[in-house]
C-alpha cells in the first residue's frame, strides 16, 4: 500500500475511532481574533496541529485528507490535514468547496526524499496553513528547519534546494504573503482551493459525516479520478482532470486569469472557453508564436502545451508554484490534444 493510500485509510477511520467530542482546541482564541497576518505564530508547532511535526502525525481532532487528482508541484509529496474545532461542522456545497467554519484550518506539508542526509528518508520543506478568521482566509508558508524539528513563519517566501523525484536540481520556491493571494483569489477574496467534494473520496466524505464533522454527503455527479489511475482513463478524462487541479484555481470566470477566456474547469461545456481553436487574448512571447491555446490533434500547435513544457519566467504556466516540468502531466495533455478532433 502507498504512502498515499495510507494516509487515506487513516482519515477514513480516524474520525471515527475519536469522534468529534474528542478533539482539543488546538488553535488558539487570541490567533483567530487578529486580523494582521503578522499576528500569526512565528513558529508552526504553536499551532498544535501535530502530536508529532517531524513524523507528521496529526494531533486528535486533526484529520488528514487526500485529493484524487492533486496539484502538481516539483514531484513533491503532499500530506493534508483539516482541523475543524471542537463541535463545529463542515457543511455541503453540492460538488464545489467544503463550507468551513471560521476557526477551520488546511494544513499541507510538502515533502521531498532527502537522498543526500538523511538515508533517502522525507525531508519536510515546507508547512502551508489557510486559516479562516471571522474577516476571512489569511495564508501562511512555515520552512521547516534542517533537523526537522520546527518551522519557522516566512512571510517574504523563500528558496530552498531541492532534488525532485526524477533527479533534477532546482531552486524550491516557498510562495510569499502575495504569491498566496495570486492562486487563492476568488472574486478578489482568499479562498480555499482543494477540498472540493468533487475531489474527494466519497468514503472521507462519509466519515466525516458519520464523526459529525459534516452535516451531509454532498452530492457529485461526476467525480475526479485518482491520478494514479490515469493511464485507465480515456485521455479527455485524465485530462480535464489535471487541468481542474493545475489550472482551473486561476482560470475560471471569477479567477485571476477571468480575462484569459481560457477557463478550464473539470465541467466546462464550451470548447472555445476550453481553448479549442481559441486564439489568445493577448499573443505576447508567452504564446510562442502559436495561433490557439489548443489546437486539435496538434499538440505542438497548441500554446497550452508549449506553456506546461517551459520554464521560462513569462512563459511557464503555472506562473508560480514549480521550477521543474511535470513530464507526466505534459504527456496526458498531450495525449487528449492528439485526440481532439
Amino acid at each position: 500500500m502507498t504512502r498515499s493510500l495510507r494516509l487515506l485509510a487513516l482519515a477514513v477511520l480516524a474520525p471515527l475511532a475519536l469522534g468529534a467530542e474528542a478533539a482539543p482546541k488546538v488553535i488558539d482564541a487570541a490567533i483567530l481574533s487578529k486580523d494582521s497576518p503578522t499576528a500569526l505564530p512565528t513558529d508552526l508547532s504553536a499551532f498544535g496541529f501535530f502530536r508529532d511535526g517531524a513524523l507528521q502525525a496529526p494531533a486528535v481532532g486533526v484529520t488528514p485528507f487526500r485529493l484524487n487528482t492533486p496539484l502538481w508541484s516539483d514531484g513533491a509529496e503532499k500530506l493534508r490535514f483539516l482541523y475543524l474545532p471542537r463541535g463545529a461542522v463542515a457543511r455541503a456545497q453540492g460538488d464545489g468547496l467544503l463550507d468551513l467554519p471560521v476557526g477551520a484550518a488546511l494544513v499541507k506539508t510538502f515533502a521531498f526524499a532527502d537522498r543526500m542526509t538523511n538515508h533517502g528518508q522525507r525531508q519536510l520543506v515546507e508547512t502551508r496553513v489557510l486559516l479562516h478568521r471571522a474577516s476571512g482566509w489569511v495564508a501562511a508558508s512555515y520552512q521547516w528547519n534542517k533537523a526537522q524539528t520546527e518551522a519557522r513563519l516566512v512571510p517574504a517566501g523563500a528558496r530552498v534546494p531541492i532534488t525532485t523525484p526524477t533527479g533534477e536540481a532546482i531552486s524550491y520556491k516557498i510562495p510569499n504573503r502575495n504569491q498566496c493571494k495570486e492562486c487563492h483569489a476568488l472574486d478578489n477574496v482568499m479562498t480555499p482551493i482543494g477540498p472540493k467534494a468533487r475531489n474527494l473520496a466519497p468514503a472521507w466524505l462519509d466519515a466525516q459525516r458519520r464523526a459529525g464533522r459534516l452535516d451531509a454527503v454532498p452530492a457529485v455527479a461526476h467525480r475526479l479520478p485518482l491520478w494514479e489511475d490515469r493511464a485507465k482513463l480515456t485521455p479527455a478524462v485524465a485530462a480535464r482532470a489535471y487541468l481542474e487541479a493545475n489550472c482551473a484555481y486561476c482560470h475560471n470566470a471569477r479567477g485571476a486569469a477571468s480575462n484569459s477566456g481560457l477557463w478550464l474547469g473539470w465541467d466546462e461545456p464550451d470548447r472555445v472557453r476550453l481553448g479549442l481553436g481559441k486564439p489568445p487574448v493577448a499573443a505576447g512571447r508567452g504564446s510562442g508564436t502559436l495561433a490557439f491555446d489548443v489546437a486539435p490533434g496538434n499538440p505542438d500547435g497548441s500554446i497550452l502545451l508549449h506553456r506546461m513544457a517551459s520554464t521560462e519566467p513569462g512563459v511557464a504556466m503555472p506562473e508560480i508554484g514549480r521550477s521543474s516540468v511535470d513530464k507526466d502531466g505534459l504527456a496526458v495533455i498531450r495525449a487528449w490534444i492528439a485526440s481532439l478532433r
